[in-house]
């Protein structure tokens, strides 16, 4: 079965990404999106087939048209889909990762001892469960 949604990867303990996921979740009017915690089971099932290391947490990841894109790629793909100003970053893409990534993994490796981090995971609320990914809204 061909998925048309994107799925984004974060790490589920960290509160920038979980902000960051709330942000996704508010501004994707269209539907385009699923979220999943790389640290669950399902979520590696899946990241595996794409040769994404099990223990990988140094950036959002995003999985579109059955292609992985890491750090401000990933970041740039996900604002091209969003509402409201969002999209108007895209074109950021078209100068060079070494330019961009560098400012990507400054905050992320600052991430923990700047915004913290939880204990577990995030749980998605009810409301939030349809955009969550899971054996119901993703088939392998």
């Amino acid at each position: 079965m061909r998925q048309t949604k994107s799925i984004v990867f974060f790490d589920g303990v960290c509160n920038l990404c979980n902000a960051s996921i709330d942000f996704i979740i508010k501004r994707d009017r269209h539907n385009k999106f699923l979220v999943g915690a790389l640290q669950d089971g399902f979520s590696k099932e899946i990241l595996s087939k794409y040769q994404v290391k099990a223990n990988y947490l140094d950036s959002l990841v995003l999985l579109e048209n059955g292609e992985i894109f890491y750090k401000s790629t990933a970041a740039l793909k996900i604002a091209r889909n969003l509402s409201g100003v969002w999209p108007a970053f895209y074109p950021l893409i078209f100068l060079p990762k070494w330019l961009r990534d560098p400012v990507y993994d400054f905050i992320g490796k600052n991430r923990y001892s700047w915004f913290g981090k939880k204990n577990t995971c995030r749980i998605a609320s009810p409301e939030e469960k349809s955009k969550f990914l899971s054996h119901e809204t993703y088939k392998l």
